[in-house]
């Protein structure tokens, strides 16, 4: 049987795109859906389908909604499919998913599995990006407001630069530097086709960590330009590394991101990791 896991409230709000979206699942009496209420539903939504003997499981929704239902599947042999319904959709756009649902639908039903990492920072799970500094401070403002969608998230980066200040971060026990954000990439973007990391590779046991040093406005705009061009990695300001594990020491209950979910750390060291080809999705 295919479960989908739906969040009905992810980025897009089309009603009618919905509603095709919803017949379609229900023109196959081989699909259950399940709907999400909460936060973190998806996960139990996700452990109860395993129970009831799930061959695959369609996480219908953004990134924050994929990471619940992947964090479950990871080392197991149920494979992940994908409808993006979020309002940046990275790890979707990094596989090449359609964003149309149809095409969607079809390729999770009828496409084939790879394996592909995954990253973890203290033992929490995340798929596509997680990050501290000005990307968590935008996640956190973004989550405050009312309204989901890539204005709404333009809006929040624009606000959040006129207070933001750089952060100070020591990496593997090194000097305090400060940085305007330190980003943990598996998939290469952010979603919306903002490239962080152009060159990163789900399925090489690696992430890279991105370092972006502290910059003025102008600066900033610039580099902002060049993860649209798929082009930051030759800013000057710019340092990319390949890492499989990395202590990074920042501050407690200060804002970080994973998968676009906006947290706070709990403790000021962040352990990364990565579980090499350990989740199954369909491509």
């Amino acid at each position: 049987m295919n479960y989908f896991i739906l969040n009905p409230i992810s980025g897009s709000n089309n009603l009618n795109l919905r509603k095709a979206l919803l017949g379609l699942i229900a023109s196959n009496s081989e699909n259950i859906i399940l709907e999400t209420t909460k936060a973190k539903h998806a996960i139990e939504l996700t452990q109860k389908a395993i129970q009831a003997g799930a061959t695959k499981i369609i996480a219908v929704g953004g990134d924050g909604t994929i990471n619940e239902v992947a964090s479950v599947l990871t080392n197991t042999e149920i494979p992940l499919g994908i409808i993006p319904l979020g309002s940046g959709n990275g790890l979707a756009r990094h596989l090449s998913i359609p964003m149309q649902v149809e095409k969607a639908y079809h390729l999770a039903l009828n496409g084939h599995p790879i394996r592909m990492d995954v990253g973890s920072i203290n033992g929490k799970r995340f798929f596509c990006t997680a990050g501290v500094g000005f990307d968590a401070t935008v996640a956190n403002a973004f989550a405050k407001g009312e309204k989901r969608g890539l204005v709404n998230y333009i809006t929040a980066t624009l606000t959040s630069l006129i207070r933001y200040k750089p952060i100070q971060v020591s990496i593997n026990e090194g000097p305090w530097e400060e940085v305007f954000s330190l980003t943990i990439a598996n998939a290469n973007q952010f979603g919306n086709n903002a490239y962080i990391s152009p060159f990163s590779n789900i399925q090489d046991g690696t992430l890279e960590m991105v370092k972006i040093k502290k910059m003025n406005w102008l600066q900033a705009a610039i580099v902002s330009m060049r993860l649209f061009f798929k082009s930051i990695h030759n800013s000057p300001l710019v340092e990319i590394v390949d890492v499989k594990e990395v202590k990074i020491t920042y501050k407690s209950k200060a804002n970080l991101h994973m998968d676009g979910e906006a947290l706070q750390t709990t403790e000021p060291d962040l352990i990364v990791t990565v579980e090499a080809s350990s989740l199954n999705v369909i491509v």
